[in-house]
């Protein structure tokens, strides 16, 4: 099912519901910075392999780096890193092509034994996207970049540059994981060309509390809603947090717990009339994002608030437009409650100014003493452009142009500062030379008149005529 609107492209992914405990094919966990034979277990119980010495890691100049200083309460995993020089590879074999979940985590530290270079400032990409540019790490927390990209070889080559030879490339740690199937579509839907690289921007719990990896069957972090809420008016008291302690009723066609854990499905903010009447007000997240790309906006809904079937109807709003109209759960669930669902929308990146604006509120079929809107979790996922480039105007092999220019550049200027060098050394040298056959006076002009002469004499002795 999906409905066009003027300024947005919505469309509705139709999932596989999935039966079985996920166990992806492809399945990479590496510590960076550590013995091959070495495993890594983080703070949700995963395992973690080196690379040292494995024939994932290409590198020609890279240290591994040990933090003497780590912070207990950190992972295990950003107590090491690989630290590179020049540009390096990591090189996964892909046994199942599709969609991967790529997840590159960054946490800086002071590192050892890496020369006179003394900044990190580098560029990654991924078979030929652009997934970081000119990028630093922060210093006090650790950064996790999490994309999705559609892999139709049968390797995964990230590479690490440093942008020039004053700075280096480090990563921490690398998943590779392959997606499940009703993630994110592999094919075009409704005109849309799905084979795209994601980067995760927001991934929000909507009324409820942080969902950790280890409440997550694919290891994701969901945060709390509370920061994007806006809430100007007095009738915010219209709309409250719920909880739901029964079970998720996970059904074909639906969202699986892949696609969202119980613990994003059973809390939500609602919109709910406290009276005879249907409040007339919309609940409204803000989320500032990068202009110059488009966006996948998911929001997911399951009805854990109504007590029975039917009785819930609402209208959704992005940017101020209205993406879905009458939203009937009931329908959408397969006819039950606490049955999760979930609907993709594409916001054209020419359609906003800086800020993704997300509203749910009543509908021309609300009614009252009902629930009148109901969101449970949302996510957004940054697009990659006509350039495939997840950040900035820039081609993967542009990248390495840029390095090799960088170079050439340099050399260049050092080429000349030496040539200026030399001919400043031969200035020098001949003025030494000239002053050596100097007479020390300088010689009058020839054609001086006379009494010029006297006159000049005559104020140098003082002598009065």
């Amino acid at each position: 099912m999906s409905i066009q609107i003027t300024h947005l492209l919505v469309f509705l992914s139709i999932a596989i519901a999935v039966v079985s405990a996920f166990s992806p094919a492809d399945h990479y966990l590496i510590d960076c910075g550590t013995a091959e034979s070495t495993t890594t277990v983080d703070l949700d119980h995963r395992s973690f392999t080196g690379d040292g010495s494995s024939s994932i890691l290409s590198a020609t100049r890279s240290v591994a780096s040990r933090n003497s200083n780590a912070n207990p309460n950190l992972s295990p995993i950003y107590h090491t890193a690989r630290v590179f020089m020049k540009p390096s590879d990591y090189k996964f074999k892909i046994k199942e092509k599709g969609t991967h979940l790529v997840r590159i985590h960054f946490q800086r530290f002071n590192f050892q034994n890496i020369g006179s270079v003394c900044h990190d400032q580098f560029h990654v990409s991924a078979n030929g996207y652009v997934l970081l540019h000119n990028f630093s790490a922060p210093k006090r927390n650790p950064s996790i970049k999490d994309f999705l990209i559609s892999i139709d070889d049968d390797e995964l080559v990230i590479r690490f540059i440093p942008v020039d030879k004053s700075s280096f490339a480090f990563v921490n740690a690398i998943e590779v994981i392959s997606a499940p199937k009703d993630l994110i579509p592999d094919n075009q839907s409704d005109g849309v060309n799905m084979k795209h690289a994601f980067e995760t921007v927001y991934r929000i719990n909507v009324g409820g509390v942080k969902v950790t990896p280890f409440n997550d069957s694919l290891w994701r972090n969901w945060v709390p809603d509370d920061e994007f809420l806006k809430s100007g008016d007095d009738s915010v008291k219209s709309y409250s947090k719920i909880h739901f302690d029964g079970r998720i009723q996970y059904h074909l066609g639906g969202a699986s717990r892949e696609v969202g854990p119980d613990n994003v499905y059973n809390s939500a903010r609602i919109v709910s009339s406290l009276n005879d009447s249907i409040p007339k007000l919309n609940i409204t997240w803000l989320f500032p994002v990068k202009n110059g790309f488009s966006y996948l906006v998911r929001l997911h809904f399951c009805d854990i608030a109504s007590i029975s079937l039917g009785m819930i109807y609402f209208n959704v709003y992005l940017n101020g437009n209205l993406a879905y109209e009458n939203l009937d759960l009931s329908t959408l669930a397969n006819y039950k409650l606490a049955s999760p669902f979930y609907a993709d929308f594409v916001v054209d990146s020419e359609k906003f100014s800086g800020v993704i604006r997300v509203d749910i509120g009543p509908s021309s079929l609300s009614m009252p003493h009902a629930v009148d809107g109901i969101l449970n979790g949302l996510e957004i996922w940054k697009m990659d452009n006509s350039m495939k480039s997840l950040d900035g105007e820039v081609f993967a092999d542009q990248l390495e142009s840029k390095n090799r220019s960088n170079g050439q550049m340099g050399r260049l200027l050092s080429l000349t500062a030496a040539v200026c060098l030399l001919a400043i050394a031969f200035l020098v040298m001949r003025r030494k030379t000239e002053a050596k056959h100097s007479t020390g006076w300088s010689q009058l002009p020839v054609d001086m008149p006379e009494i010029d002469l006297k006159s000049i004499h005559q104020k140098s002795t003082g002598v009065n005529v």
